[in-house]
C-alpha cells in the first residue's frame, strides 16, 4: 500500500482524545474540524514551573536528493518511545508545498510511521504558511506604496523580497512596477520561497506574541539614500503584520498513525534557512511530556548546526540525545555510487561512503560534545551484508547504532533505539557551540566552515566583504550566522559528494535579518528559490471522484 492509504486505513483519534493524553483542557485547544487543533499560548505560561523532560534532536547524515527518513525516524522514535511505556510525544516542521509538488514529496512520515491527517497536513494544514506569505507580502506592498506616495523615508535601495511557497525558478529575478504609471518606480526584483522569508523565521524564533510583533518591527527593509537603514516599524507595519500571524503562532496539534501527540509548527528549510520548527512548539512539548523528538533539516552540518548554534542560543535550551539518520543508499551516494545505482548491493561504496557518517558523528559528539546514537533507517533494497558491514564498522568506532524498521513495522520497529535513548538522555554531556557572539561575522563563517564543514578556508567576494563591513558598522555584528549551501556535500559544490581534496567555501552574498536576529550567508550557488525537477510531484497528484486526493507521498 501507499503511504496514503496507510493512512486512511489506520483509524485515529480526534483531537480532543489526543489533548487529554497532555492533560489539556477543552479551553486549552482550537479545533481545525475533528483532527487538527490550535494549543494556546496561554498552556506555556501555566506549565512554565514545570520541569522540562528530555529532548532528543534528529537529524541525518548528508542526503541524497530523496532526502533519508527524519521524519519517518523521529514518528517512529516517538511511537517507540510510548510502546515501551514512556510518555512521549513529537515537536515536528510544518511541511512547504514546494517539495510537495516538487521532487521530495511530502513531510508527514512514510510507511507505518506517519502523522495524520496527512493530506492536510501536507497540503494547507491551518493556514499557518499562508499567513507568513501574506504577512511577508503585505510588508512589500506598504512599502511600494510608500514609495509611491513621496517617499518620506527617501528609500534609496528595497532589500526586502516578496515570497510565495512554491517552487518557482522563473521568478528568481523580476522586474517589478511596469504598469507605467507616472509615480511607479519600476525595479529588479526577485521571489524567496516562503519557508525561506525572514517571517517565517520570525514566528519560528518568536517567544510569544509581543516578542512576534516587536521582531516584525525589527526587520530591515531598506536603506536611505544616507545608507541608513530603513526598518519596518519606520512604515508601521507591524501591528497589521501580527494581526495575519495572529493564528499561525499557535502550535498546530495532531497525531501519529499510533496516537502519540505532534506538535507540527513552522517550517524553515536548513539549506537556505535555519531549519527548525518553532522554539514555543518545542518548549511547550517539553512541558507537555517526558521525553519530546525534534528534527532539524537536512544534514547535520547544516539543520543540526542551526539548531545548535541559532535555536538553542535563542532559546536557551539544548538536546540531550541526537539520532544521527543513516541509510545504505546515502551511504553508497556519498561514497561514490551513482544515484541511480545505489540501490543495487555495493560494499565499496559503503567502505567509500561510511566517511560521511563518521564526519557527522564526529562533529556532534567531539565539536559539539553530545551524546549520539547513528539510526539505521532500513530501505527494502537493503541486503543483510551491507547492514552488517555498516554496524561493524560503527562498532570499530565506538559509534552506537540501531536499525530502525519503523517504516514497515511502526514503534514496533523502533524499540531497540528507544531502549537505548531513555538509557543515553541520562549520560553527562559537555555541550558547546561553534562561536562566540563577540566573535566577528567572519570568524563565525570560518569556524563553521572548518570546524563542520571541513573546509581549509572561505573566501568572500568583494560584495559579501562590503555587506559584512556594512553590518558590523551598523552594530549587528554579535548575531549568529545562518550560512545557507547545498545539502549534498560537506562543501558548497553539490556535486562534491565524496570531498576528498581541499576544498574552500565560497560566500557571494550576505543578508542582514534583523527581525530574526542572524545574518544569512550565501555560499556557493545556493538559491532561496527553488525550482522544480523535470518531472514533478505535481503531475501524480490529482483527486478522483470520491473527493479523495491521490498521489501526495
Amino acid at each position: 500500500m501507499t503511504d496514503i492509504e496507510i493512512a486512511r486505513n489506520t483509524k485515529i483519534e480526534k483531537i480532543g482524545n489526543i489533548a487529554k493524553k497532555l492533560n489539556l483542557e477543552e479551553d486549552d485547544i482550537e479545533l481545525y474540524g475533528k483532527y487538527k487543533a490550535k494549543i494556546s499560548n496561554e498552556v506555556y505560561k501555566k506549565l512554565k514551573d514545570k520541569q522540562n523532560g528530555k529532548l532528543i534532536l534528529v537529524t541525518a547524515i548528508s542526503p541524497t536528493p530523496l532526502g533519508e527518513g527524519k521524519t519517518t525516524i523521529s514518528i517512529a522514535i516517538a511511537d517507540g518511545l510510548q510502546k515501551i511505556g514512556k510518555k512521549s510525544m513529537l515537536a515536528l516542521r510544518e511541511p512547504s508545498l514546494g517539495p510537495v509538488f516538487g521532487i521530495k514529496g511530502g513531510a508527514t512520515g512514510g510507511g507505518k510511521v506517519q502523522i495524520a491527517p496527512m493530506e492536510d497536513i501536507n497540503l494547507h494544514f491551518t493556514g499557518d504558511i499562508h499567513a507568513i506569505t501574506a504577512a511577508n507580502n503585505l510588508l512589500a506592498s506598504l512599502i511600494d506604496n510608500h514609495i509611491y506616495f513621496g517617499n518620506e523615508l527617501n528609500f534609496d535601495k528595497v532589500v526586502w523580497k516578496r515570497c510565495v511557497d512554491l517552487n518557482d525558478r522563473q521568478l528568481r529575478a523580476v522586474e517589478t512596477g511596469l504598469s507605467g504609471e507616472k509615480k511607479i518606480v519600476p525595479r529588479h526584483d526577485k521571489f524567496d520561497i516562503t519557508v525561506a522569508s525572514e517571517i517565517m523565521a520570525i514566528l519560528c524564533l518568536a517567544k510569544d506574541i509581543e516578542d512576534l510583533k516587536q521582531k516584525l518591527g525589527n526587520i530591515l527593509v531598506g536603506y536611505n539614500k544616507e545608507g541608513q537603514p530603513i526598518y519596518s516599524k519606520q512604515l508601521n507595519a507591524q501591528g497589521a503584520m501580527t494581526v495575519l500571524l495572529k493564528d499561525a503562532i499557535k502550535p498546530n496539534l495532531v497525531q501519529t498513525l499510533e496516537q502519540t501527540p505532534a506538535i507540527v509548527h513552522g517550517g524553515p528549510f536548513a539549506n537556505i534557512a535555519h531549519g527548525c520548527n518553532s522554539i514555543i512548539a518545542t518548549k511547550m512539548a517539553l512541558k507537555l511530556s517526558d521525553y519530546v523528538v525534534t528534527e532539524a533539516g537536512f544534514g547535520a552540518d547544516l539543520g543540526a548546526e542551526k539548531f545548535l548554534d541559532i535555536k538553542c542560543r535563542k532559546a536557551e535550551i539544548k538536546p540531550d540525545a541526537v539520532v544521527l539518520v543513516a541509510t545504505i543508499k546515502a551511504i553508497k551516494y556519498h561514497g561514490g555510487i551513482e544515484k541511480d545505482k545505489i540501490q543495487e548491493e555495493n560494499l565499496e561504496g559503503i567502505e567509500n561512503g561510511i566517511e560521511n557518517v563518521y564526519k557527522h558523528v564526529n562533529n556532534l559528539k567531539n565539536k559539539f560534545g553530545l551524546n549520539v546514537i547513528v539510526a539505521l533507517n532500513k530501505y527494502l533494497t537493503d541486503t543483510e551484508e551491507e547492514i552488517k558491514l555498516v554496524q561493524d564498522k560503527l562498532a570499530k568506532k565506538g559509534v552506537q547504532v540501531s536499525l530502525v524498521e519503523g517504516w514497515a513495522k511502526g514503534g514496533e520497529g523502533a524499540i531497540d533505539i528507544a531502549n537505548k535513548l531513555v538509557k543515553l538522555v541520562e549520560e553527562p554531556q559537555n555541550f558547546q557551540m561553534m562561536y562566540e557572539d563577540k566573535d566577528s561575522i567572519k570568524e563565525k563563517i570560518l569556524k563553521v566552515a572548518t570546524k563542520i564543514y571541513g573546509a581549509s578556508d572561505v573566501e568572500y567576494t568583494d560584495k559579501a566583504l562590503e555587506e559584512i563591513k556594512k553590518i558590523e558598522d551598523l552594530g549587528y555584528g554579535n548575531l549568529p550566522v545562518c550560512i545557507a549551501k547545498t545539502q549534498y556535500s560537506f562543501s558548497d559544490d553539490a556535486k562534491n559528494l565524496e570531498c576528498k581534496n581541499d576544498y574552500k567555501i565560497h560566500v557571494r552574498d550576505v543578508e542582514l535579518k534583523t527581525g530574526a536576529g542572524f545574518v544569512v550567508v550565501l555560499a556557493g550557488k545556493i538559491m532561496t528559490m527553488p525550482g522544480l525537477p523535470k518531472i514533478p510531484a505535481a503531475e501524480s497528484i490529482d483527486i478522483d471522484e470520491n473527493g479523495e486526493i491521490v498521489g501526495i507521498f
